[in-house]
């Protein structure tokens, strides 16, 4: 049996050949800090290696899926023990994004709550979602003056089509679980006490119906979700590197600690 006792910040529980996955800073809403950032890099690989496990249920602790990346602690010395203790480079986005799609056995996501920035990329780039209906979900990069670079230009145009995606992603406006389902951004919308177990019922038939023609099933169609990840990670990746050094990207940063709106710079060329 696969040992999952180094992971810190994601839980992960192995029963009836489903692995549940649960990202697991409730404290914080479950935002994503560097040492989590590698996790969500390393458990693919160590899911794809366990033979105890055909499908993958991922999920939030508490009531959040998660917030997304962890700004206010980017800067602050990583204390993390586990396998975490490097900060994060862009790379490590790609990585993530890559692990997600070459992960043989399904990936049910249950959206028990809010998922944001990267983690609502996470959660879009798995196999089969379920959100609850009053969740919001969105890529709030632009927010902070960044660009939709670790996988929300590859995932929200293929989902939803390039103008929907375009609006969202320049906007940064969320969208309810009910009109996520609605416009095919994810699969089921329900009340939020029957996220978990539609997820669960949607997993454990994965893990019990047959395994190689539901592995290679979703690897055929994830060959076209990676010849789109192949021709936009490195340029959204190196746009957004180019964002984090601006100026309306350090007053967005610094607008969020104070809890205030943004002056953004207005371009006049």
């Amino acid at each position: 049996m696969m040992d999952y006792s180094a992971y810190e910040f994601l839980q992960v529980d192995v029963a009836a050949r489903v692995a549940t996955v649960t990202i697991n800073r409730p404290q914080h809403s479950n935002a994503v800090n560097a040492a989590l950032h590698h996790e969500f890099e390393q458990i693919w690989l160590d899911l794809a290696e366990d033979r105890d496990v055909n499908a993958i249920l991922l999920t939030g602790a508490g009531k959040t899926f998660s917030i997304g990346g962890d700004i206010t602690s980017r800067d602050k010395p990583n204390k993390s023990k586990g396998r975490g203790g490097r900060r994060i480079v862009m790379a490590d986005g790609r990585r993530v994004i890559e692990n997600i799609l070459d992960v043989e056995q399904p990936i049910v996501a249950a959206i028990n709550g809010d998922a944001l920035g990267f983690a609502a990329n996470v959660a879009l780039l798995c196999d089969i979602t379920v959100a609850a209906e009053t969740a919001k979900l969105a890529d709030t990069h632009v927010a902070l003056g960044a660009v939709a670079g670790d996988g929300g230009a590859v995932i929200w145009p293929l989902l939803i089509g390039p103008n929907r995606a375009k609006e969202f992603l320049m906007l940064g406006d969320s969208i309810t679980g009910a009109d996520a389902a609605r416009i095919g951004l994810v699969n089921y919308a329900l009340p939020t006490d029957q996220v978990l177990p539609k997820a669960r019922e949607l997993a454990q038939r994965l893990a019990d119906g047959p395994t190689w023609a539901i592995r290679w099933s979703k690897l055929a169609v994830n060959k076209w979700l990676k010849q789109q990840a192949n021709l936009i990670m490195n340029a959204g990746l190196a746009y957004e590197a180019l964002t984090l050094t601006t100026q309306d990207h350090k007053e967005a940063v610094k607008a969020m600690v104070e809890r205030r709106k943004p002056n953004f710079i207005r371009a006049t060329k």
